[in-house]
C-alpha cells in the first residue's frame, strides 16, 4: 500500500480511500456497495447488506431499507436492524455508550445529511436525513458495519479499575481494532500497527460469488514508490499500488502485469477563497489552469494519467457546458497574470500543502515539482509544505483558515468523483465549509447553493444529472481548482494472481481473485 501505516481496522478506515480499499471493503460491508466486476463500465451502486431501499413518497427525509437476512459477523453474531442502528449511533449519537469521536471525521463528512436510524423490524430500518437528499444511498457505501456483539465483549473485558465511561469506550474500540469483526469476505487474523495486516478467508460469507479462493492476504504499508517496486521485483510481495513510473518497463520485462483503467479520481490543487488569498483573482486561477503542461506530466508518469477538462471528462452526464476550456496555453496565461499585476520580476508567491505519499496521491513529489516548474514560466513562485499524508488529510477537513494549513493557499488532496457529493457538493456548498466537510477553500455562493439544492432534491435520475451538469459547469467556469491529472490507478501484480478485474473505480475487489 502507498500508506505510511495500516489504515484503521475498527470499521471506519482512515488513510483516505486506500483505507476503504484495503481495510474497509475486504473486512466489512455497508448497506450499499460498488459493483467492481466490470472493466468497461463505470462502477454503479448495488445492494450490499440492504436488499432494497426507497425514499418516503410524502416525506423525502425518510428512507426505508430492507435488510439482507442470514448474514453473520465474523464472531458468529447475526446482522440485523439493531446492528444498523448501532453503527449509525457509533458516529452520530454522542449519548451512545459506543460513540467513537475518532471515527466521526472520516465518516460524518462523507454522509453529512444523515441524522438517525430507527428499527422498524428485525430486517427493516428507517434512516432520516436533515434535508431531502437523493445522494444518501451512494453516501452509505462509506458506513461499514462492525459487530455490536463483538464490541460489547471488548467493553466487558476492559479492566474494572477503568471507571471513566469515555475511557472505557476508547479502550474497547482499541481492543476491537486489534481483533476486528465485520461481515466482509475476509477476517482479521493478525495485526501489527505500522507493519502488517493479515487477513484470512471468511468461508461463511453471504455472497457465494465473493467467498475468497485466496486463503491469506498480507497487507504492508510502504509509502515510497521505489521501495514498493523493489519489494515486487524481489518477490517480497505479489502486488504493489502506484509503481515507480521509471520502472514500468523493467516490471513488465520481469513478467509482472501492469493494470490501469480510467477512473473517477481527480488529482488537483484545491484553492483557497479565504480573505487574503491570491487565488481570489479569477485571472490567476484561470492562468494556473492554462500553464500546466499536462502532456509533459503524462510523459513523466509513463502515460499513467488522463488529461482533465474538469472534474469529469466531456461526454460524462455531469460534465455540462463550461465556457472555460482547460488546456495548455502559457502565452494566454502570461497575459492574464500580467493583467493581474504579476511578472517575472514580480511573481505570485504562495505555498501549497502536499504529501510525500498516500491514498490516491499517485507520485506526489515528482508530480508537484513538475507542476511547480511548469507554473514558473507564467510568473508563479510556488513553495511546498510537505507533510505526512494522514496529517494533511486531517488538515483538509479543518480548512484553509485553520492553523493546520500553515499559511498554504492551496492543498493537493486527490479525491473520488464517483458520486455527486464526493465529486461536487462537498467542494461547492457553503454547508460543507470546515469542519463539516471538505470545502477546504471556502468556495461557495448563493448561486452555487441553489445549484446544489436543485441536484440534491431531485429524485429523478435524468433531472438530477441535468442539475449536476449545471453545477459542474459553474465550478469549472469559476475555476475552484487547478485540475492537473486524472488517475488511472496503476498497480503491478504478479502473473500468478489471476482473475484481476481493474474496474473504473477507486476500488478493486480482492475477494474474487485467485493465485497459482
Amino acid at each position: 500500500m502507498t500508506a505510511g501505516d495500516i489504515p484503521r481496522t475498527l470499521g471506519q478506515p482512515d488513510q483516505g480511500f486506500e483505507g476503504n480499499r484495503f481495510t474497509g471493503i475486504p473486512m466489512y460491508d455497508a448497506l450499499t456497495g460498488w459493483d467492481l466486476t466490470k472493466e468497461d463500465a463505470a462502477s454503479a451502486v448495488i445492494p450490499g447488506l440492504a436488499l432494497s431501499w426507497a425514499v418516503d413518497a410524502t416525506d423525502k427525509t425518510k428512507w426505508v431499507f430492507k435488510l439482507r437476512p442470514g448474514v453473520k459477523f465474523h464472531d458468529g453474531s447475526a446482522f440485523n436492524a439493531d446492528s444498523v442502528v448501532w453503527n449509525v449511533q457509533k458516529v452520530l449519537d454522542k449519548t451512545a455508550v459506543h460513540f467513537d469521536p475518532s471515527q466521526v471525521g472520516v465518516t460524518a463528512s462523507r454522509m453529512p445529511t444523515l441524522v438517525s436510524a430507527k428499527k422498524i423490524d428485525d430486517m427493516t430500518v428507517e434512516l432520516t436525513t436533515k434535508e431531502p437528499d437523493s445522494f444518501l444511498p451512494i453516501n452509505l457505501t462509506n458506513l461499514f458495519m462492525a459487530s455490536p456483539a463483538h464490541w460489547e465483549a471488548k467493553l466487558k473485558a476492559v479492566a474494572a479499575s477503568v471507571t471513566d465511561p469515555a475511557e472505557r469506550t476508547k479502550q474497547a474500540w482499541t481492543a476491537f481494532a486489534a481483533d476486528a469483526s465485520g461481515t466482509g469476505p475476509f477476517k482479521m487474523t493478525r495485526f501489527v500497527p505500522r507493519e502488517r495486516l493479515e487477513l484470512g478467508a471468511f468461508k461463511g460469507y453471504w455472497d457465494p460469488a465473493r467467498v475468497p479462493k485466496i486463503d491469506k492476504v498480507v497487507m504492508i504499508p510502504m509509502p515510497e514508490s521505489n521501495a514498493r517496486t523493489a519489494a515486487l521485483l524481489s518477490g517480497q510481495v505479489d502486488w504493489i499500488e502506484a509503481p515507480a513510473p521509471d520502472a514500468l518497463d523493467q516490471i513488465k520485462q520481469r513478467g509482472f502485469k501492469i493494470y490501469s483503467n480510467a477512473q473517477p479520481h481527480v488529482w488537483p490543487w484545491q484553492l483557497s477563497f479565504a480573505e487574503g488569498s491570491p487565488w481570489l483573482d479569477k485571472r490567476v486561477r484561470q492562468a494556473a489552469n492554462l500553464c500546466v503542461d499536462r502532456a509533459g506530466l503524462k510523459n513523466l508518469l509513463g502515460g499513467m494519467m488522463e488529461i482533465p477538462k474538469g472534474t469529469f471528462p466531456p461526454g460524462h452526464p455531469w460534465y455540462g457546458n463550461p465556457t472555460f476550456d482547460i488546456k495548455y496555453d502559457p502565452e494566454a496565461a502570461k497575459k492574464m497574470m500580467a493583467e493581474a499585476g504579476y511578472s517575472a520580476a514580480k511573481p505570485m508567491k504562495t505555498k501549497v500543502q502536499i504529501s510525500a505519499s498516500g491514498s490516491g496521491q499517485m507520485q506526489p513529489l515528482p508530480m508537484n515539482e513538475f507542476v511547480q516548474q511548469s507554473l514558473k514560466q507564467c510568473y508563479f513562485d510556488i513553495q511546498f509544505d510537505v507533510i505526512e499524508w494522514n496529517t494533511m488529510f486531517n488538515s483538509w477537513r479543518l480548512g484553509a483558515k485553520d492553523p493546520a494549513a500553515a499559511g498554504a493557499t492551496a492543498t493537493n488532496v486527490s479525491f473520488s468523483a464517483m458520486d455527486p457529493f464526493f465529486a461536487l457538493v462537498r467542494f461547492s456548498s457553503t454547508k460543507a465549509f470546515p469542519p463539516v466537510s471538505n470545502n477546504w477553500g471556502y468556495f461557495g455562493s448563493d448561486e452555487l447553493d441553489k445549484l446544489v439544492a436543485a441536484a440534491r432534491t431531485n429524485f429523478d435520475e435524468k433531472g438530477r444529472d441535468e442539475a449536476l451538469a449545471k453545477l459542474h459547469a459553474k465550478i469549472v467556469d469559476e475555476t475552484a481548482f487547478v485540475w492537473i491529472a486524472h488517475d488511472v490507478g496503476p498497480r503491478a501484480i504478479s502473473a500468478k494472481v489471476k482473475h484481476v478485474v481493474q474496474p473504473k473505480s477507486w476500488f478493486i475487489d480482492i475477494a474474487t481473485m485467485t493465485k497459482d
